[in-house]
């Protein structure tokens, strides 16, 4: 504490800026552990697809029981993956829910808490500059999952 002008407030205000920030990148860590899993799950997928289309392909006058024993094998990896797919996607709703809820939960303890310092020090709260304000991911790659992984895969 060589610098006498920093305050208790001062002190407690930098952590929780400091506890806000480690929970947007914990979240964005979250986001794109799920983009991973997502895109990784499209690739089989399209790749299954493609297997199974090459199958479709050959007319059934001349499919073996093995032939036909694989295509169903594909269908049947292909529902499952995309029952996973599924699961990712209810499990990303459910994150943003239970973080829009933290951040109202947050909002409304700063809401207190500087409602509680201004009474005794009104004109002392200052505005952040831009540069130090704690970052918001304004987009996310959340709403990939519910569109697919992008361009190139062709599951839905």
């Amino acid at each position: 504490m060589a610098d006498s002008s920093i305050t208790v407030d001062d002190i407690e205000g930098e952590l929780v800026k400091i506890e806000r920030i480690r929970d947007v990148l914990v979240r964005r860590e979250s986001e794109l552990r799920y983009m991973m899993d997502d895109i990784q799950l499209c690739k089989e997928i399209t790749h299954l697809k493609k297997e199974l289309q090459a199958l479709i392909s050959t007319p059934d006058a001349e499919k073996s029981k093995e032939h036909r024993d694989r295509e169903e094998e594909l269908l049947q990896q292909i529902n499952k993956l995309v029952e996973t797919r599924d699961f990712l996607v209810e499990d990303v709703e459910f994150e943003r829910l239970r973080e829009r809820e933290e951040d109202r939960e947050m909002a409304s303890f700063l809401q207190s808490r500087m409602s509680g310092a201004t009474k005794g020090a009104r004109h002392r709260h200052q505005v952040a500059p831009k540069t130090q304000r704690t970052p918001f991911i304004a987009k996310t790659g959340l709403t990939l999952l519910k569109d697919c992984c992008g361009f190139t895969c062709s599951v839905m």
